[in-house]
Parts: C-alpha cells; sequence; structure tokens
C-alpha cells in the first residue's frame, strides 16, 4: 500500500464573531500531523476535531488546487504536490477565554495521566501512572529506572509535537487524556539520532475568521513556508539497521530490532538478542525435547528484495508464528564492510569454509539470506539457504521442509536421550542400592562390635563381682572359728541346712556362738544373706530377721535343726 506521510503545519487565529470589527484580534500556533494517502478528507478532519478539539462541522478546509473537495475523497486521487499549503476555517468559533484556559490547565495539573510505555528492545509494556504536575523528565527518569537506559540515551517515539522541553509539565505538554501511548528504545550512542522516513509533506493550516474570508498564502500569519518542511530535510536519510563494529553483539541486536521495527512495524519475528555462540546454547545445547533450529536472517540494506522481503514475508503473521513457535532467530546486517566481515569469521568458525564461501560469493540483490541451522552431536549442519527472490508460500514451504527434516533428527535424539537417561537411572539405582548395602553392612558390624563391647563389659563387671565375692567369701571363711567337736564341754548345736540346688550344708556350732556367725558361715558357701534368706520349718520362720548378736540358744537353734535357704526376691 503506497503511504504519504503528510506533515501539516496547523495555525490557529480565533476571532470571535460577536466582537466588533474594531476590537477583533487573531492569534495563531502550528502543529505537525501526518496522515495516510488512503485516507479520505472526512478521516482528516475527524484526526483534526481530535487534535484541535474543533467539532467538523465548525470547520472548512480550504486551499485545495483543484477547489473544493468532497469529505469522501482520498487523498491519494488529488495528486497532491510534494509542497501543499491547505487552510481550515473556524469562521463561528468565539475567540478562546484566558480565564477559561486557565481553569482547563488547573483542572489537568490535578488529573492523573496513564502513559503506556513500550520498552521496543525487550517488547515489554509498562502502564505508569503520572500527575498532570509531573514533568517529562520525572517521566524519563523513572524509565530509566525500569529499563537502565540513562535519559541521555533514550529515544522516544510518541510524545507531541508541543512536548519541547523536558522541564514542561505533562499537563501541558499536549498528551492524550486519560492515556497515551509511547515507545522508548535505547541510541546506541549519543550523537545518533533516529529519524522517521517520510515522502510527501503538507501543510495545513487552520484559520478563525469571523468573516469567513478563504486564505491563499500563509504569510498573512507571518509563517514561512519553508520553515516549515525544512524541519524533515534529513528524514529521507535511514538509521542504519546495525553500529558499524560494535563492541558487543547484543548492542547491536538491540539497535536491528529497534530500527527494524521503525521500519517494518512491530509484527516481525523475535530476534534473539545476545551472541552467535549464546543462540547456539539457546537453540541446541538443551534437552532433545526443548532444541529448536536456528534460523539466521542475514539483512542487506542495498539489496532491492529487502524492502519486499522484510514487509511482506518476514513480517507476514503466519511466517512470524511459524518462526516464534519452532526457531531460535538471529539477525546480522551484512551493509557495512566491518560487520561483512566479521559474520564471515563467525560463520568459518562454527560451519566451516564451504559456508563462509556460499556467503561471500552471494550478490547483493540475492539478500535478505535465511540460513536454517539444525545442531548435531559433532557439529552444526546448515539445511538451507534462503534467498530473498521468494515469496510466503515458498518461504513457509521451505521453512517446514527444513522441520521435518529436524523433526526426525529430534526424535531419533529423544529416543537416544531417553535411553541414556534410563541407563543412568538403573546406574544410578545400582549405586544407591550397593551405598545403601554398604551402610546396611557397615551398620551390622558397627552393631556387633557395640554388642561385643557390652558384653566384654558386662563380663568384665560380673569376673569383678565374683572376684570380689570370693574375696569377701574367703574373708568369711577364714574368721570363722573352728568347728567344735561332737563331745565338747560346752553345749554344742548341730546345723543342717538344705541349699535351694538340694544340696545339704552340715556343721556343729557352740550354743553360745552368734546367729552372725551362722550366716558367716552360710555366706562362705557362697549363699550372702544379703541375697539369700535362711528359714525354719516348725515354727516356719525367717531366721535372717532375728537379731544376729543373739546366740543360737537363744534362737531356739538349739541342739539340732535343719534349715532351708531360699532366694529373696
Amino acid at each position: 500500500m503506497l503511504m504519504w506521510y503528510l506533515k501539516t503545519a496547523v495555525l490557529l487565529a480565533f476571532c470571535s464573531s460577536s466582537s466588533s470589527s474594531s476590537s477583533s484580534s487573531s492569534s495563531s500556533s502550528s502543529k505537525l500531523l501526518s496522515f495516510c494517502s488512503q485516507q479520505p478528507l472526512g478521516e482528516i478532519k475527524h484526526i483534526l476535531e481530535n487534535e484541535l478539539q474543533i467539532p467538523v462541522s465548525k470547520m472548512v478546509l480550504k486551499g485545495w488546487k483543484t477547489g473544493d473537495v468532497e469529505d469522501s475523497t482520498v487523498l491519494k486521487s488529488l495528486h497532491l504536490p510534494k509542497n501543499n499549503s491547505l487552510y481550515v476555517l473556524t469562521p463561528d468559533l468565539p475567540p478562546p477565554s484566558s480565564s477559561s484556559h486557565a481553569g482547563a490547565l488547573q483542572e489537568s495539573l490535578n488529573q492523573n495521566f496513564m502513559l503506556i510505555i513500550t520498552h521496543r528492545e525487550v517488547q515489554r509494556e509498562y502502564n505508569l501512572n503520572f500527575s498532570g504536575s509531573s514533568t517529562i523528565q520525572e517521566v524519563k527518569r523513572n524509565v530509566y529506572d525500569l529499563t537502565s537506559i540513562p535519559v541521555r540515551h533514550q529515544l522516544w517515539e510518541g510524545w507531541p509535537p508541543s512536548a519541547t522541553d523536558d522541564s514542561m509539565c505533562l499537563a501541558e505538554s499536549g498528551l492524550s487524556y486519560p492515556c497515551h501511548r509511547l515507545s522508548v528504545g535505547r541510541r546506541s550512542s549519543p550523537a545518533q539520532t533516529r529519524e522517521q522516513s517520510e515522502e510527501q509533506s503538507t501543510d495545513v493550516h487552520m484559520v478563525s475568521d469571523s468573516d469567513g474570508d478563504d486564505f491563499e498564502d500563509a504569510s498573512e500569519f507571518g509563517v514561512d513556508d519553508g520553515e516549515v518542511f525544512g524541519m524533515a530535510s534529513s528524514a529521507l536519510r535511514k538509521s542504519p539497521m546495525m553500529p558499524e563494529n560494535a563492541e558487543n553483539e547484543g548492542d547491536a541486536l538491540l539497535q536491528f530490532t529497534a530500527e527494524f521495527s521503525s521500519r517494518y512495524g512491530d509484527c516481525h519475528p523475535v530476534f534473539f538478542i545476545g551472541s552467535l555462540e549464546a543462540a547456539f546454547q539457546e537453540a541446541f545445547y538443551v534437552k532433545a525435547r526443548d532444541r529448536k533450529l536456528l534460523a539466521i536472517y542475514l539483512h542487506h540494506d542495498e539489496s532491492v528484495l529487502t524492502n519486499v522481503f522484510c514487509s511482506q514475508m518476514l513480517c507476514a503473521e503466519s511466517i512470524v508464528s511459524y518462526l516464534s513457535q519452532n526457531f531460535i532467530t538471529w539477525a546480522w546486517d551484512l551493509t557495512k564492510d566491518a560487520n561483512r566481515a566479521r559474520f564471515l569469521t563467525m560463520c568459518n568458525r562454527h560451519f566451516g569454509s564451504v559456508v563462509a564461501q556460499t556467503v561471500r560469493t552471494q550478490k547483493t540483490d540475492h539478500f535478505p539470506l535465511f540460513l536454517i541451522i539444525m545442531g548435531k552431536r559433532s557439529s552444526n549442519e546448515v539445511l538451507n539457504v534462503i534467498q530473498g527472490n521468494t515469496t510466503v508460500d515458498e518461504l513457509m514451504m521451505r521453512l517446514m521442509a527444513a522441520m521435518e527434516i529436524f523433526s526426525a533428527q529430534q526424535q531419533e535424539d529423544i529416543k537416544d536421550e531417553d535411553e541414556r537417561e534410563a541407563r543412568e537411572n538403573v546406574k544410578r539405582e545400582q549405586d544407591e542400592a550397593y551405598r545403601l548395602s554398604l551402610e546396611a553392612d557397615r551398620a551390622k558390624r558397627e552393631a556387633h562390635e557395640r554388642e561385643m563391647a557390652e558384653q566384654f563389659r558386662l563380663e568384665q563387671i560380673r569376673k569383678e563381682q565374683e572376684e570380689e565375692r570370693e574375696a569377701i567369701r574367703l574373708s568369711l571363711e577364714q574368721a570363722l572359728p573352728p568347728e567344735p567337736k561332737e563331745e565338747n564341754a560346752e553345749p554344742v548345736s548341730k546345723l543342717r541346712i538344705r541349699t535351694p540346688s538340694g544340696e545339704f550344708l552340715e556343721r556343729r556350732f557352740l550354743a553360745s556362738n552368734k546367729l552372725q556367725i551362722v550366716f558367716d558361715f552360710v555366706a562362705s558357701k557362697g549363699f550372702p544373706w544379703d541375697e539369700f534368706k535362711l528359714l525354719s520349718t516348725f515354727p516356719r520362720r525367717d531366721v535372717t530377721q532375728l537379731d544376729p548378736n543373739k546366740s543360737l540358744l537363744e534362737v531356739k537353734l538349739f541342739p539340732q535343726e535343719t534349715l532351708f535357704l531360699e532366694a529373696k526376691e
């Protein structure tokens, strides 16, 4: 579609129809607008209505070279010259009131403006609220906090022409209320500026006159047409897609993306921002299921095919969607010799001399080029080289053909990867089972060692106790008085003691011996009285409960007695 971008200088002169002729006065201001050649006059009037807040019914466009024009007439059919002065007459509007203007400004200062700001390089949108009293400088500083683009490097689009000073508050900058769209990007260097290409300029002057006279020349308002059209004198020059000798490939790709969007619109493939090596990592060095083809787009501004290929093929929605889903798209501009040599070096390093020679020998008019790259185990394979002289359908078919080859290889890679992961899982399970077995054996060995140590400790304690008991027994045995003979001058008591095992201990004691001597005798035989009790039968009594200092005669263990040993509970 042929586009005419019309620079429109709108001069405003308001005269009150109710004032006398002697007191009538006029004032003027200018505004630049852009129109499409396919727009009818009626749409232009509605645009002017929105921009200038003047009803369509109150405005009359004059100054057409062909006379009066109907609202349905399309600009393209008028064959406008490069410089064409138009005037919008508003005879029925009263002059603006200074007090009402001040009141409206005060009201705008208290309003909140929603700024929808698009960061072009990363395709991210921010919705920011600012009061009408905030300045343009404050907006730019806030954007710096969000995007890390310093104010001096910010390249803006969408500010109204009246927003000429960063110290101006938003209420008087001409922003649309309640929301206004802006976009920001990073300029590659402080000296470089981005200018929009324009093919045709037309002055549209708006004049409010109470008499309704048609003006034939803008000089009546003291404005020189040359000054208005001189503003776009440098706009025909294109900014380079990519800076020459850029130190960082990521920064070069940021400028490439921003310039591509500026030329061909926002509907384009998402270009990978980073080095070619980083693009390889993103496309190839991931799990097989997540791998993609790498599409390298090689741009050349001097090729006659570039604009058509970019606008009609590369920016087609079907191509953009297919590339986004299945490819990592990386771009480079070969227009400058330094950038061309840099890419050929990268190409030779990553793809070999054959591919580098193929790109080197391409004629300028064969560009742009699309290199379709598939990653393999040992190398990167160029599946296809697509030249710029193609159609959308052919481009889509070749992309799909590359995807078929890639999908087959991807399925094999997925199978190999799954088998490898299965083997690794089995090995991990075996290693884990072996580790658990070692831990179980170690735990069993440690438990056995602890058990043996405990047994040894208990055995030592038992031995010590036995030794202690034996020592006590021997000392008691040695301390016993000699056993009296049966025929003795003193009365003798004969005691027969049955042990728990059924054996009998027999001994004679003097009737005057204390009961403690009997206890010591029993203990010397291995039955300490603190562990055993000594019982008599008739009557049944616990002898160990008696006073050990009493004699056998006193406790009635005379002249003979049979006793029983029983372990204490």
